[in-house]
């Protein structure tokens, strides 16, 4: 199977070459709609009562969740610190 020629004659050694004329379309920026100050009030009103704010049973919850995982996760650095500590000082006595 031949391979293909570049427009120079050389042949290329698996080298694929792109088209010589290429032309990229370019979106136009859309102008922006301005909103009036009692508008955009209004409609941060309209967004704020789409909120569901959670009640106080799940917040306490949540709460105590996050403080189980943060006990449990430095127990567990705890305790490779303390191994990698006697590690490090078992090859550091043996040097010696």
């Amino acid at each position: 199977m031949a391979k293909a020629k570049t427009p120079g004659g050389r042949r290329t050694m698996g080298m694929k070459t792109a088209p010589a004329a290429q032309t990229v379309a370019v979106d136009t920026p859309v102008p922006k709609k301005r909103v009036s100050i009692p508008q955009f009030f209004s409609q941060v009103r309209a967004e704020g009562r789409k909120i569901v704010w959670p009640s106080r049973k799940e917040t306490w919850i949540t709460s105590v969740m996050v403080f189980i995982m943060v006990v449990i996760a430095s127990i567990f650095f705890w305790v490779v610190d303390a191994g990698l500590t006697i590690i490090s000082q078992y090859v550091l006595a043996f040097g010696q």
